[in-house]
């Protein structure tokens, strides 16, 4: 194997349009995602690895002709869709995997499973992972008059991440409200609703590096606390992005949480079998929130969450003294390794 001075990483990232216009003070938009690409690269490089940049917009035939002619030693596997389920996250990184190069990240089956909540739900809670109670796709409006519903009712986009798709009107208390919010989701993001039971206790996010061998970051807990009455506690898409909203700035991470040492291990423990369910590597986040009864249920498996410095996943492994420059290397050396049981052969 190389020394890592002498690595050649080829570091991917979506260069095409967004799937509507961009707002100011929106720290989610595009020029975001390339400042936070060229950090990365920086860092990349400080530490030894020689760097291409890799923009895919369109054309894959262009990206693997491009791939082709660098042939890097590992590809650093940034690319995230920007138009509402279009699902080429996972495609992307099958096309990698197919050339044959090591990748950064999960393989192409955990992302797409990531990406689609209701297999990823039914598939974890068929593994005994405790998840929401009544956990429903909805295709169409009409959908709703079938189910009996224990209000209240959190429903959000079925193929988004990233919060997309969340907002004030998100938690519902009457059929009348999940068939509106429904009907705005199957017109505004074509694809199916999510509806889950909505669950009135503390959320962590519990980040996750490693690959054979998994490691549980210290535990973040997502504070609520200052948020108005009226504004439900969830992680929407203004609470995570958008600087000017009374979501972003009322909403605070907690990092390390303070958490009595029994819970945490139990959602250490259950955060491990659902990023290991869903074939999760190299590193992940898993967002848990606590039911009415305190019991930690999965709200979600993130396989390739932000990897922007110092929040998030960086903030977590900050906390166990890896600063981002250690962060990035170890997840390049995890790609290296690759995961387990994946014969790998290149078939194009």
């Amino acid at each position: 194997m190389k020394h890592s001075t002498r690595y050649h990483v080829a570091l991917v990232y979506n260069a095409g349009a967004s799937a509507s216009p961009e707002t100011p003070g929106d720290t989610g938009s595009t020029d975001d995602l390339r400042k936070m690409i060229r950090r990365m690269a920086h860092v990349l490089r400080k530490v030894g690895y020689k760097v291409t940049i890799v923009p895919l917009a369109n054309d894959l035939l262009v990206f693997q002709r491009k791939l082709r002619r660098l042939r890097p030693d590992v590809v650093f596997n940034q690319y995230d869709d920007v138009v509402h389920g279009a699902l080429y996250e996972m495609r992307v990184a099958a096309l990698v995997q197919m050339m044959g190069f090591p990748m950064t990240g999960s393989p192409a089956l955990a992302l797409g499973l990531s990406r689609y909540k209701y297999m990823s739900a039914s598939l974890l809670q068929g593994a005994g992972i405790p998840m929401p109670p009544k956990t429903e796709i909805l295709e169409r409006i009409g959908d709703v008059d079938r189910c009996k519903w224990n209000f209240p009712i959190i429903v959000q986009p079925s193929r988004e991440h990233a919060g997309i798709g969340l907002s004030r009107d998100s938690v519902v208390s009457t059929k009348t409200a999940l068939k509106a919010k429904v009907r705005e989701i199957l017109q505004h993001y074509h694809q199916p609703a999510l509806a889950q039971h909505f669950l009135p206790g503390r959320e962590f996010n519990v980040g996750i590096l490693g690959g054979r061998k998994l490691t549980v970051l210290p535990l973040a807990e997502v504070d609520y606390t200052r948020l108005p009455k009226e504004i439900p506690q969830i992680m929407s898409y203004a609470a995570k992005w958008m600087e000017d909203s009374v979501e972003y700035q009322k909403t605070s991470v907690i990092c390390p949480a303070e958490v009595e040492p029994y819970l945490a291990r139990e959602i250490s423990a259950i955060a491990l079998r659902a990023f290991r369910a869903v074939g999760g590597w190299g590193y992940g986040r898993v967002d848990i929130r606590l039911d009415e009864v305190g019991q930690p249920r999965v709200l979600e498996v993130n396989c390739n969450p932000s990897l922007d410095e110092s929040v998030a996943l960086a903030r977590s492994a900050e906390k166990a003294n890896i600063d981002y420059p250690h962060l990035l290397q170890n997840i390049v050396k995890t790609a290296m390794e690759g995961p387990s049981f994946d014969v790998g052969i290149p078939m194009i």
